[in-house]
């Protein structure tokens, strides 16, 4: 599954600007954390300094919960993060569960061990080392508990392997996170900060696991690889611990409004997050190209044709866009 919120497919093929689309092809939050009118000018003109990542680092402990043994490192962003894996964690056959981000297989591909693939997380393949899980997974929401998740973990360190977490939507599912539970297991987890606080185009991410396999993660990445705006914003709003649970209880109203909302053009909602809904439809991929028609951009997937995901529209007058033009786009299918 590709990342979506590239408008320029979109209207390249069904017209308009990109300001008239309304985007739900992605999981990013439309409520984005409000940045200052005026970040201080060092953030701009001079280079990233210690004492700013620092503080950013210890905001992000703080706010995910990490305890004290395990390293932190940030990135710009997840990508380039899951990216460094194969390279740095121990040789052996991977495995995936799947369908979720391609971008995981294709990570594990490029470095010569194509990914097997899990019927289930709880019967691990005997000769795997490395197990990468979405949690909770997209595009279907899926969610493992914190006690299965630990057990992977237990196993895998006992054959002397990893269990990698991606944990990119675990800020709108409380108690999701495997972080506070984290012991002496061989566990990296990866946590995304543009999703949840609506901020993608900051690009900033962060990985936290065994303190030497952070190390050889942070030794890896460039000099200055997050940029002093980043360091900036990132730290005030994983500070804001009274916006974030505010937004989470706003997030979680309106995927209920939005589920009403498909549910009454019978639209069948099976998975998702408070940032995300996966509907049901015999006719998913003809919906799709209805709706952009009328310059609504949803997701929809190769492998699961009866499959089409909503984000979140932002408001009830994008909602009633929404609902519009799925009564109109339902009358004409």
């Amino acid at each position: 599954m590709k990342h979506g919120g590239d408008l320029s497919l979109a209207v390249e093929r069904f017209g308009g600007k990109a300001d008239d689309w309304l985007d739900l092809s992605t999981g990013i939050n439309p409520y984005s954390y409000p940045i200052a009118q005026t970040l201080p000018a060092t953030a701009w003109n001079a280079l990233p300094n210690r004492v700013a990542e620092e503080q950013l680092l210890a905001a992000a402990r703080r706010a995910y919960q990490v305890p004290d043994h395990l390293g932190l490192v940030a990135a710009p962003g997840t990508q380039i993060l899951l990216s460094l894996l194969p390279a740095l964690l121990p040789d052996g056959p991977a495995a995936l569960a799947g369908p979720t981000y391609s971008s995981h297989k294709e990570v594990w591909q490029r470095d010569g061990r194509d990914p097997l693939e899990l019927s289930s997380v709880y019967a691990l393949p005997a000769e795997a080392r490395i197990v990468v899980l979405v949690n909770p997974n997209n595009p279907d929401g899926q969610l493992i508990d914190v006690k299965s998740l630990l057990e992977i973990a237990r196993i895998l360190t006992e054959r002397g392997g990893f269990l990698v977490l991606d944990e990119a939507f675990a800020d709108v599912m409380p108690g999701a996170s495997v972080l506070p539970h984290v012991g002496e297991q061989n566990i990296v987890v990866l946590r995304s900060f543009g999703k949840f606080f609506g901020l993608a185009g900051l690009r900033l991410g962060f990985l936290a696991g065994p303190q030497e396999t952070v190390d050889r993660v942070s030794a890896r990445l460039e000099s200055w690889s997050v940029s002093g705006p980043a360091l900036e914003i990132g730290a005030t709003a994983l500070r804001d611990q009274e916006w974030q649970d505010k937004t989470a209880r706003r997030l979680a109203d309106e995927m209920a409004d939005l589920t009403i909302t498909l549910s009454e053009h019978q639209l069948s909602v099976f998975g998702g997050t408070p940032l995300f809904a996966l509907a049901g439809l015999r006719k998913a991929h003809a919906l799709h190209e209805a709706l952009a028609r009328r310059h609504i951009w949803t997701r929809i997937f190769d492998y699961a044709p009866t499959w089409i995901r909503f984000g979140l529209p932002g408001g009830p007058e994008n909602l009633q866009r929404l609902s519009d033009a799925l009564a109109d786009a339902r009358g004409e299918l």
